[in-house]
């Protein structure tokens, strides 16, 4: 990666991390010195085959060397949640524990975010989408709770409506609680970066195969539409593409 992208990626206010579960891309991880955190959830894990939760949990965090990681709870009534997000907390002062916002009953998971916040837990709230979840999120948290609210962006983009404003307002309303960090969630282009940096975002999460189209940042469009065109041709000359075109007859 060139040298002047790094420089801009690390100048950055809002910060990057690396949402898998791929433990081989984890511990490529340092290369990348603009990489602050790491997150993952029990999907990812299970599209990188991962059998062993904790025995996963404890290789990633061997592997991101001091690095924020975010882990999340599997279980789905309240209080197996919380005992799961309990025990969690203990692997490391690095670990972030990830609580969806509801359960999937669509039970409303504030009562043991409050009591995990209270314990000193670091929590990551996730699958947030909406301003009332917001809203019923603040009152978990006083001014010096540490966490993290993960608002799903690129999700509610996915539903045709633009989440720049949402986030915005989000931020505005976290300024009160100045360790409660907004993560920019589902990244779709490498735009989104500039989205979150603009809007107000303390983070914005980025896949590991999102990582290396970093390379393409401030390209120039003539060089990059040249290089499209290569590739094209490059394909169909590899696969070794023919037409065999009619013969013209002469007027």
């Amino acid at each position: 990666m060139e040298t002047k992208t790094i420089e801009w990626l690390q100048s950055l206010k809002v910060k990057i991390y690396s949402d898998g579960a791929d433990l081989a891309s984890i511990e490529q991880l340092p290369k990348y010195a603009f990489v602050k955190g790491v997150t993952t959830n029990p999907s990812l894990m299970r599209k990188a085959g991962v059998t062993d939760y904790e025995v996963f949990a404890r290789e990633a965090l061997s592997l991101v060397k001091g690095l924020p990681i975010s882990f999340e709870v599997f279980a789905d009534d309240l209080s197996s949640m919380e005992a799961q997000a309990t025990y969690i907390a203990s692997w490391g002062t690095n670990v972030n524990v990830k609580i969806p916002v509801t359960n999937s009953k669509g039970e409303f998971c504030g009562p043991i975010i409050k009591r995990l916040v209270a314990r000193g837990v670091h929590v990551n709230v996730t699958a947030i989408m909406t301003m009332r979840q917001i809203k019923q999120l603040l009152p978990c948290f006083s001014s010096d709770s540490r966490a993290i609210l993960s608002v799903f962006a690129g999700r509610i983009a996915d539903t045709g409506r633009d989440p720049i404003p949402l986030m915005k307002e989000i931020a505005a309303l976290l300024t009160e609680l100045p360790n409660v960090e907004l993560l920019w969630a589902s990244t779709r282009e490498i735009l989104n970066i500039f989205h979150a940096e603009d809007a107000g975002c303390d983070i914005i999460t980025v896949s590991p195969d999102f990582l290396k189209k970093l390379n393409t940042l401030g390209k120039n469009l003539d060089d990059f539409s040249q290089e499209t065109v290569l590739m094209f041709f490059k394909d169909a000359t590899a696969v070794g593409y023919t037409i065999d075109l009619p013969v013209m007859e002469q007027a």
